[in-house]
């Protein structure tokens, strides 16, 4: 008979079956690595970070038709990678390519975006885990929003890897060659 302590709770790898018995209660629940991440409701500024984004981002996509953008999609990249990002975008025809019957991602979107929420566990997260994942999933850019330094840290893959190119703030504006002619000023994300 196996006797429980503490380093075999440590061990426990989390899958996406085992996220099916939480309860529906707008908790975000997040794998990574085998590791579950918890995440609490956000702070109102980071959702009008992201609704502004999102709505800069949208404003372009309707005038190019390039690609298709969601905001907290889930991405199942691996029965222990299961992350819920805050927005996404990918080139035109892609998204059919990996939408399960679901409805979730099963591969990387080329643009990731992660508002940064509050306390050093939460940011770890996205500054550490999420960005591992995405470099290793395939991603190919990557920005990390943070609405109190009303800042932006942007990633781009060079040689197989995510690398910090830029990081922008209030009176810079954001452009990407995956967007092109897309410019967005971010005092208008965090207006």
């Amino acid at each position: 008979m196996a006797i429980t302590t503490e380093a075999n709770i440590a061990k426990v790898r989390w899958t996406a079956s085992d996220l099916e018995l939480f309860p529906d209660d707008n908790t975000r629940y997040e794998i990574i690595d085998g590791e579950l991440l918890v995440a609490r409701a956000p702070h109102w500024h980071h959702q009008t970070a992201i609704d502004n984004l999102c709505f800069a981002l949208k404003s372009w996509n309707r005038l190019t038709g390039l690609g298709v953008i969601a905001t907290t999609p889930g991405i199942v990249f691996t029965d222990s990678d299961n992350v819920i990002p805050d927005l996404v975008w990918l080139r035109q025809g892609r998204l059919r390519e990996i939408l399960d019957d679901q409805g979730h991602l099963t591969a990387a979107p080329d643009l990731v975006v992660e508002v940064l929420s509050e306390g050093a566990g939460q940011e770890r997260r996205d500054r550490e885990l999420k960005l591992k994942l995405y470099s290793i999933q395939g991603v190919l850019e990557y920005w990390i929003v943070d609405w109190r330094k009303k800042s932006i840290q942007v990633y781009r893959r060079e040689n197989a890897a995510l690398g910090l190119v830029a990081t922008l703030f209030e009176n810079d504006s954001i452009t990407s060659p995956l967007l092109p002619d897309f410019v967005c000023k971010l005092t208008e994300i965090f207006e």
